[in-house]
């Protein structure tokens, strides 16, 4: 009965998983196959592996430089994730440990992220042409970092209350000022919510849309408003092998951030207190 059970969860799990990636999976199949075999062959089994789009990317470099593309991203989704941090961690300090504006302060900032975020898009629109960040990585950037601010605030203030006080009284008593504890007790106690707000942070930052193509025209486009220059490029009609795989290699990095995180991100919060 044991095997048999065993099999029984493997299977439901390999199910699950293949369900869930269903889109990447048929996503991957199509950017592998050459044009002629997507019009004979919808199938998600590949008769001749080509990477044929792959390379029609890189030859469309003239036009769209999917490097210059992804370099934005990668700068707009950098400053997204980093600044919330600099900017929440004080912040939920002040909150978890004084109590500081906790009644109305979080509410508000947590309530503001549930608003759709199209209903900024004028007035930020017009703040930034007087600014003059229209079409800049750091303005994207910092539009990033406001969106980012309510989830980072809320994991790090909840990260923060499960430190025991104790630590925080036994470090004033050896002479260390907010700073050093901030530094040398939260900031290390505190790294899986903090791994896992810049994880999230820089997803979220990359997949961010609305603000993309709202604020960016040439020089600072990101992936997910780029990705659709290369659809009909070549004229013709959409070219699904190219858009597949200009799809891909946008989900390569956010992808490859997340395995090499995953462990931080799992680790348990108590269990570093407890070490300490």
């Amino acid at each position: 009965m044991k095997p048999f059970m065993h099999g029984l969860r493997w299977l439901v799990f390999l199910l699950a998983a293949f369900t869930m990636n269903f889109p990447v999976i048929v996503t991957l199949v199509t950017s592998l196959k050459s044009k002629a075999e997507l019009s004979i062959n919808p199938s998600l089994l590949i008769k001749a592996p080509s990477l044929s789009n792959y390379q029609q990317i890189f030859n469309m470099a003239d036009r769209f430089d999917i490097f210059s593309i992804l370099w934005n991203s990668i700068i707009a989704s950098l400053i997204g994730a980093f600044l919330p941090l600099l900017v929440c961690l004080p912040a939920a300090y002040a909150i978890a440990r004084l109590g500081f504006a906790r009644s109305w302060l979080l509410p508000i900032v947590v309530n503001l992220r549930a608003i759709p975020l199209v209903i900024f898009a004028i007035p930020l629109y017009m703040l930034f042409q007087v600014t003059h960040l229209l079409d800049t990585r750091l303005g994207l950037g910092l539009i990033l970092t406001l969106v980012n601010l309510p989830l980072t605030l809320v994991l790090l203030v909840n990260a923060i209350a499960e430190i025991p006080k104790d630590l925080d009284e036994a470090a004033r008593i050896d002479g260390a000022s907010t700073r050093h504890i901030l530094r040398h007790v939260v900031f290390p106690l505190a790294w899986p919510s903090i791994a896992t707000c810049l994880v999230f942070g820089f997803i979220t930052a990359w997949n961010e849309y609305l603000f993309g193509l709202i604020l960016t025209t040439r020089r600072a486009v990101p992936m997910t408003v780029g990705a659709s220059f290369f659809f009909s490029a070549s004229g013709g009609g959409v070219q699904w092998g190219v858009a597949a795989a200009v799809m891909i290699l946008g989900t390569f990095i956010p992808s490859l951030l997340g395995i090499v995180m995953y462990r931080r991100i799992s680790e348990s919060l108590t269990s570093g207190a407890i070490k300490g």
